[in-house]
């Protein structure tokens, strides 16, 4: 599978609401709920892909320690589970009850959102600030499945602190690179 990489929608769109479920409680959530006054990151995921699987317990505790300070975090699987079961919906309700997640983990089925927010890859992850614009989107970090360095989270979580402190997120930003999403035929 060839690493993909995001396309670096520009800073300053408007988030694109969205109703879509949450796998784990079954009930439908819009942005409009879930977002926060401070920061709101929307995570495009799967379950199946190696460079989210890579990244998985790094990110997993950044966003925790994050949660309570403010950020709101919105994770989405949009793939083709025709082709790719590992990412339906019951295993996505699975994977976020054993990691623990304190935030949803929505099926995107149509992939009308992922297309609205012009996701790539997975992971591909969109910071808005409390306005609902968008002030990163970009890596996780400079770690790789391949490439021996350490998973640290250092630029999301640069971008997040950030937010939440009030000051500007760099906007010297590298795209994210992971497994292409899986478009439906």
């Amino acid at each position: 599978m060839a690493a993909v990489s995001s396309t670096m929608m520009p800073l300053g769109t408007l988030a694109t609401d969205f109703l879509l479920i949450d796998t784990v409680s079954q009930k439908k959530f819009s942005l409009q709920e879930l977002k926060s006054e401070k920061a709101t990151l929307v995570m495009f995921i799967c379950n199946h892909c190696k460079y989210v699987k890579h990244i998985h317990a790094t990110l997993v505790n950044i966003l925790h320690a994050a949660i309570p300070k403010g950020l709101s975090v919105i994770a989405i699987s949009a793939n083709d589970v025709v082709n790719f079961p590992e990412d339906a919906p019951q295993l996505m309700k699975q994977q976020a009850l054993e990691s623990g997640y304190l935030f949803p983990y929505l099926y995107d089925e149509t992939q009308e959102v992922a297309r609205a927010y012009d996701a790539a890859c997975t992971p591909d992850f969109f910071l808005f600030d409390g306005n609902m614009k968008l002030v990163y989107r970009g890596q996780f970090d400079n770690s790789r499945p391949k490439n021996e360095l350490p998973v640290t989270g250092k630029d999301l979580n640069e971008a997040i602190m950030a937010v939440l402190s009030g000051k500007q997120v760099n906007i010297e930003q590298r795209p994210s690179i992971g497994c292409n999403i899986k478009w439906k035929e």
